[in-house]
């Protein structure tokens, strides 16, 4: 029973932690930040699953926040967007 507490409370503090470390979709330049770069990423025919490549890419590069400035394509979407630290 206290294993399954343990990795109950585990698991809450690991989501939390994420959390707080996961980019921020803005729309415009977020104040007291600076650009630090462009990132680009192809996904399937929606844009919340083109938004959630450019999230999960922009949290791996460290991102406090991105800004979609792109998108094209019909079945297959491609899409850019600005990073800020």
């Amino acid at each position: 029973m206290k294993n399954v507490k343990y990795a109950v409370a585990a698991i809450a503090l690991s989501a939390l932690s994420f959390g707080s470390f996961a980019a921020d979709l803005v729309t415009s330049v977020p104040a007291g930040q600076q650009k630090v770069g462009v990132i680009n990423a192809s996904a399937g025919s929606n844009l919340s699953s083109l938004e959630s490549q450019l999230a999960a890419k922009a949290t791996q590069s460290g991102a406090k926040s991105f800004q979609i400035t792109s998108t094209s394509g019909q079945n297959n979407l491609h899409g850019t967007a600005v990073i800020y630290q």
